[in-house]
């Protein structure tokens, strides 16, 4: 089973891409799609769009883990990634792939078992559960991985409570 996990953004807009492999979870792609502050924002979500569209293309994944947004203080931020977050949707939708949302709680838990855990802990976890010695660079890769696990374990759960 492969998955793609995505951690929505404007600027910088985290991938991660692994295959389930009966109880082992492998790597295989991770990264950043990013755009530039000097690009309009239309220019922008095109290159959202266009990127995911092309992780699919290229990965054939079973299904997407999207991290569900949540508004801190910052509503402007929070709307411009909702936005980001909208063309992922649709770049999912138009080639048939489901999605599984995630909150943050929901990774923190999963990944570091603490809902409350560092970004620092969830970036180690992976790391160690993935068997990643280099540090993964930039965060929004590595939370991008961490969505992506997350959302194998909550469709796993959904399937043993649906009885599927």
């Amino acid at each position: 089973m492969r998955i793609l996990g995505i951690d929505p953004g404007t600027g910088r807009c985290g991938f991660g891409v692994v295959e389930k492999k009966g109880n082992d979870i492998i790597p295989i792609d991770y990264g950043v799609i990013e755009t530039f502050k000097n690009q309009t924002e239309l220019e922008r979500l095109n290159i959202i769009y266009e990127g995911v569209s092309e992780l699919i293309d290229t990965y054939r994944p079973h299904f997407m883990g999207v991290e569900a947004l949540y508004f801190n203080t910052n509503i402007t931020t929070g709307i411009v990634v909702a936005q980001a977050r909208g063309v992922i949707l649709l770049a999912g939708y138009r080639r048939g792939i489901p999605v599984i949302n995630v909150t943050p709680l929901q990774v923190k838990q999963q990944i570091a078992g603490y809902g409350r855990a560092e970004k620092k802990q969830v970036i180690a976890m992976i790391m160690r559960l993935m068997h990643i010695s280099k540090k993964i660079n930039p965060d929004d890769a590595a939370d991008a991985l961490a969505i992506a696990l997350t959302a194998i374990y909550k469709q796993e759960h959904q399937k043993i409570v649906e009885g599927r």
